[in-house]
């Protein structure tokens, strides 16, 4: 193929200030996310969509995602647009480059759009996946205890709420949330726990009946993570641990289960592969995101029917969505368009 592609860097605002134990991307005031388009001159009329969320976490900007899109174009170049060469595709961009998750992702997605709407036919249908899919949880971010009852309750309809943990008022936060809210609790630190920290904690999430932990310890304290799981029932999730596929036997006995994200992992096509290969290896699957518009969360749907649990919220985050399409079920379900490839247009376009 040989591609024309377009980066768009949008910073959105978000509806609520939402905060993490270990950065606040734009303060916890806004997002800051890469939009690809990519154009084949055989096929003038039609154009694909993608999204990368850069994670300076792992290493990531839009300047770094603009730097690397040469080489990984040029790896693509002349793969044929079809499942197979979706699949090649992605093998040539790791070949090209390592790591750097989320330029692959934008391009990946955009690819898969662009075959999809080819071929006729939607992401699921191109990935041989079900559309029905795990409801959704709602995420709240680190705040005043009562400020995130508050936005608890604001989002009681949701069948499970994740809440972000790792401050001084964890255990304050989540009484105050099961104040409000009966249903399933799911606690995630992003490395910000020590040892003592989740010790302490423990006997309370279980008495608060929290459903998971995920990532309490640093990425590579993976003695940590295995030490936590040998002393709860609760499902220890393994996030900023399990970037890539090839992170998975590593965590074997460590942890119960993993979170695959389409930004990290390198698009839709990756995150089929580690899903499979988790579920294979006996681990059970969580299905994240970031804080991104509906093309990352749409290409995501359209692999969750392999997950366990299902995070993908990134969009109800932002005051605004500037793509339309994807529709949340009053059930919390996505609602995948039927249109070929995403099946999403720009707002207003």
């Amino acid at each position: 193929m040989s591609l024309e592609v377009r980066l768009e860097t949008l910073v959105l605002p978000l509806r609520d200030p939402f905060r993490i134990a270990r950065t606040s991307h734009g303060e916890g005031s806004t997002s800051t996310t890469v939009i690809a388009t990519i154009r084949d001159p055989r096929w003038p009329d039609l154009a694909g969509t993608g999204e990368g969320y850069p994670d300076r976490f792992y290493g990531e900007t839009p300047a770094t995602m603009a730097a690397v899109m040469p080489v990984l174009v040029e790896a693509v170049a002349d793969v044929e647009p079809t499942a197979y060469g979706l699949t090649l595709a992605s093998a040539r961009m790791d070949q090209a480059i390592r790591h750097n998750g989320a330029a692959k992702c934008a391009l990946d997605i955009a690819l898969h759009d662009l075959v999809g709407q080819l071929l006729g036919l939607g992401l699921p249908e191109l990935l041989e996946l079900p559309r029905e899919i795990p409801p959704t949880d709602f995420t709240l971010g680190i705040d005043e205890p009562a400020v995130v009852a508050e936005r608890a309750t604001r989002a009681a309809h949701f069948p499970a709420l994740k809440i972000k943990v790792g401050g001084p008022s964890d255990l304050d936060t989540l009484e105050a949330v099961r104040g409000v809210f009966a249903g399933p609790i799911r606690v995630d630190a992003n490395t910000g726990w020590s040892r003592d920290d989740a010790l302490g904690l423990l006997p309370e999430l279980e008495r608060l009946g929290v459903e998971l932990i995920e990532q309490p310890f640093p990425a590579n304290a993976l003695d940590d993570l295995g030490w936590l799981q040998e002393r709860t029932s609760l499902p220890i999730i393994a996030d900023e641990s399990a970037v890539v596929a090839a992170d998975l036997r590593g965590l074997r006995g460590v942890v119960a289960g993993v979170n695959v994200k389409l930004a990290k992992v390198g698009g839709v096509g990756p995150a089929w592969r580690m899903l499979y290969e988790a579920r294979r290896l006996g681990f059970r699957t969580f299905l994240g995101c970031m804080e991104e518009t509906s093309v990352g969360i749409a290409a995501s749907a359209a692999v969750a029917s392999l997950a366990d649990w299902v995070d993908l919220d990134g969009c109800l985050l932002l005051a605004e969505d500037p793509f339309e399409g994807l529709e949340l079920g009053a059930d919390c379900r996505w609602r995948i368009p039927e249109g070929p490839g995403l099946g999403l247009r720009r707002r207003g376009s």
